[in-house]
């Protein structure tokens, strides 16, 4: 492998250090939500989506609009509801008497950053219409594909307490998010400073008073993933990847294991971790960091297992526990 040069490594240095910012920028409108924050910019180094799960009012939405505030990108929120239509997303056909034509009228997908809120609320058939969109970057109306901006993420959220009237997303579409993400109740220091700000005049539905910048831009989103694709992976390393996904297939708490496609979902994520951390080689660590949220929601559970108190999560940290690391 040839030794990058030193442009290469300057526009590496200053993609990471602007992508650095973003946490900073984020914290002026969102507390104590840096796991989060980190997902999303992964995420958007990956090309993937991102589910995010939490109680209402822990600022998810917030989140995801303060992130395309700092990052100068477009963003468009959907609200999931039982009657909401594939069209409704991905746009339609729309007849002008004038001209006696059909034209295209975008939906909402049309952006870089589309927030699905409450995801599982709508059923299988709205929800399948972003099926296209998140793996092929392309929506098809009328025979015709149409290609989405890039970078393109879809953010979906949905709440983890509240089932009555909802459409659990299956296997297949939870399988084309990247990661999922919990995104907590604040720690009780966390609250008090999100109450201080909002008595000092603090409102989450203007991003620019509250003093939330762009830091960074698609060309340095752009440096940075050229920088991620260089990201050395060694044998060793490809092999642990591995062996923690083979290892879900066979955990007698689990009836569905990690597919080989988590597997690569773990590699990218693993090599995006690596390189904001300012290495360009992945180690085991960043493994372990990203093990959670690329492979909590593409396993499941067996009825009997979920019946004993056993979670997705105590299950892959069992299995990042006894699965021997490459030294």
């Amino acid at each position: 492998m040839s030794a990058p040069t030193t442009e290469t490594a300057e526009s590496s240095d200053s993609a990471r250090a602007s992508l650095e910012a973003l946490r900073t920028e984020i914290a002026k409108a969102v507390v104590g939500q840096d796991p989060a924050v980190t997902g999303l910019v992964v995420a958007l180094l990956c090309r993937g989506h991102v589910l995010l799960e939490g109680v209402p009012g822990v600022a998810k939405t917030l989140l995801v609009r303060a992130l395309a505030a700092s990052l100068e990108l477009d963003t468009k929120r959907v609200q999931f509801t039982p009657d909401l239509m594939p069209g409704d997303i991905t746009g339609s056909l729309v007849y002008d008497a004038r001209t006696s034509e059909f034209s295209f009228q975008p939906g909402p997908v049309f952006t870089h950053l589309l927030l699905a809120d409450e995801i599982n609320r709508t059923p299988p058939k709205t929800q399948s219409a972003l099926l296209e969109a998140m793996e092929e970057r392309q929506v098809t109306v009328d025979g015709m594909p149409r290609s989405l901006p890039d970078p393109f993420l879809v953010a979906a959220t949905q709440n983890p307490v509240e089932y009555e009237g909802t459409y659990p997303l299956p296997e297949a579409q939870l399988d084309r998010f990247l990661l999922k993400l919990t995104v907590p109740l604040p720690t009780r220091d966390d609250e008090i400073n999100v109450l201080s700000r909002h008595a000092e005049g603090f409102n989450p539905r203007d991003l620019r008073a509250a003093g939330v910048r762009p830091v960074a831009g698609p060309a340095d989103l752009e440096a940075a993933r050229a920088a991620v694709a260089k990201t050395s992976v060694s044998p060793e390393i490809a092999g642990y990847i591995v062996d923690i996904c083979r290892a879900t297939r066979e955990s007698p708490s689990l009836a569905l294991g990690v597919s080989p496609r988590g597997a690569t979902a773990l590699l990218s994520t693993a090599r995006a971790w690596a390189w904001l951390t300012g290495r360009d080689y992945v180690i085991p660590d960043d493994v372990k960091a990203l093990a959670l949220p690329t492979l909590r929601h593409r396993v499941q559970l067996r009825p009997e297992a979920e019946m004993e108190g056993v979670t997705a999560d105590s299950v892959i940290t069992a299995i990042l526990a006894h699965v021997p690391v490459p030294r």
